[in-house]
């Protein structure tokens, strides 16, 4: 059976095909689109998608959401009066019609590992439909909610914001039985100004819950407490903590080949389970994703068991060799507390410990402090050398002892030659920073220089 008909898309959106169609997928990119998809022409600050229908068909696009007819194009049309509230509208409609268990992630650091992590776990207990990539914005959270197939028993949907009240209106499409804050920590600090707002913001997630749904809270952030008080403000009656000393409680991890053993309570379920990737982060993420099956009633030790087969995501942990030289990639974003887990797992490395850190953007008045901060972590990990880029890095490069000084530039760029020429094998490298301080750069060009 199809994702959407025609008749189906028409009564969800008051929009009018131009003739039938059934659609199995959505997109909105003509570079990845499916054959089959529904593309939705959104329109963009700098782009206009609809200038790319006549692409999206050609890629073998099943229809096109659209509010005019496009010069030239012959396909399938569903027009309607804005594609944006056109594709909320599908998104609402594909609730509406879903048996499956929704739960919806959010949080300052590991959302996207958390909800992968979820995936996997959910897909051994029954068909699973997830965020793709880290889809959690304003078009992102429809989309995805719109691609939900109509017998997913499982549906994990990341959510996302950097102002007031964006949460507020995602998490109301999703409607989620259960909903999960994985941290709560100085992210989008310019937006928000200290983490008491930020763990506010991030509360909104609460709103959205359906009747005696259950919220998660990390038990371990000093700002347990007012998630606790926001959620009882939005009448969650069943709020359920995680970590250290959680109602679902992690109690060891320990390395194991690539990965990590985990042991944890999860509300009363003792699980013993291989994750393949290391990290005290990905543990406690682990725990909070294993607490939301539980409060689903899943089968929390099948879940466990296919951990095993979990891996690190690009640019946020993944590894990978390159001629007697580890990297972490770690390339997608940061904040001062995914540096921290991110130079903590460095510090588990044998051989010389080399960080390559750029900027954390969006820190606000207290980005120098927080960069300097990042010394401390460095020094209780046992870091070798310290490579930073960025303008804001200057001040951590300024707060390390000489004999951290790899290098410092003023962006990834320039910096890399400093790093490569300081490498050794039998080194690991740990390649860090904002997704807008292209840390990927490095990334990409240790892979092609080293022969990865």
């Amino acid at each position: 059976m199809s994702l959407w008909s025609s008749a189906e898309a028409e009564t969800a959106t008051l929009g009018k095909a131009s003739r039938p169609f059934a659609v199995n997928g959505l997109s909105i990119d003509t570079r990845t689109i499916q054959e089959g998809d529904l593309f939705v022409a959104l329109k963009g600050d700098n782009r206009d998608g609809h200038d790319f229908v006549r692409a999206a068909f050609e890629a073998k696009a099943g229809a096109a959401l659209v509010t005019h007819i496009p010069d030239g194009v012959t396909g399938a049309l569903l027009i309607v009066g804005h594609t944006q509230r056109g594709l909320e509208d599908l998104a609402r409609a594909a609730r509406a019609r879903s048996n499956a268990k929704i739960l919806a992630v959010t949080g300052s650091a590991g959302k996207t590992t958390t909800k992968e992590i979820l995936r996997l776990a959910c897909n051994a207990l029954g068909r699973t439909h997830a965020s793709a990539a880290s889809y959690n914005n304003h078009w992102g959270v429809p989309l995805s909610l719109a691609a939900l197939p109509r017998d997913a028993e499982y549906g994990i949907f990341e959510v996302g914001m950097n102002h007031f009240g964006e949460l507020r209106n995602l998490v109301s499409f999703v409607r989620p039985h259960v909903a999960l804050i994985t941290t709560i920590a100085p992210a989008h600090l310019e937006f928000f100004g200290n983490c008491e707002s930020i763990a506010d913001a991030k509360s909104e997630i609460f709103e959205g819950l359906l009747p005696g749904g259950a919220g998660l809270i990390p038990s371990d952030s000093p700002y347990a407490d007012r998630l606790k008080a926001r959620a009882r403000q939005a009448q969650v009656s069943r709020i359920v903590t995680f970590g250290r000393g959680g109602d679902a409680r992690l109690i060891s991890f320990t390395a194991d080949g690539e990965g990590m053993r985990v042991k944890a309570d999860i509300l009363g379920v003792v699980v013993d389970c291989l994750v393949g990737a290391p990290g005290e982060h990905i543990a406690q993420n682990v725990v909070g994703a294993l607490a939301a099956i539980a409060l689903l009633e899943g089968d929390v030790l099948n879940a466990a068991a296919a951990l095993k087969n979990f891996t690190a995501l690009k640019g946020r942990g993944a590894r990978f060799e390159a001629n007697g030289i580890s990297v972490i990639d770690e390339s997608y974003n940061a904040n001062p507390a995914s540096m921290a887990a991110a130079l903590a797992l460095l510090g588990n490395a044998k051989g010389r410990k080399i960080a390559v850190l750029g900027d954390m953007l969006e820190m606000g008045e207290g980005g120098v402090a927080h960069h300097a901060g990042l010394a401390a972590p460095i020094d209780a990990n046992k870091t070798d050398l310290v490579f930073a880029s960025g303008v804001q890095m200057k001040a951590l490069w300024d707060a390390l002892p000489a004999s951290r000084r790899g290098g410092y530039a003023e962006n990834a760029i320039a910096l890399l030659p400093m790093v490569t020429k300081a490498l050794q094998p039998g080194d690991t490298v740990l390649v860090k920073g904002s997704n807008g301080a292209r840390m990927s750069v490095i990334v990409e060009a240790l892979k092609q220089e080293k022969g990865a």
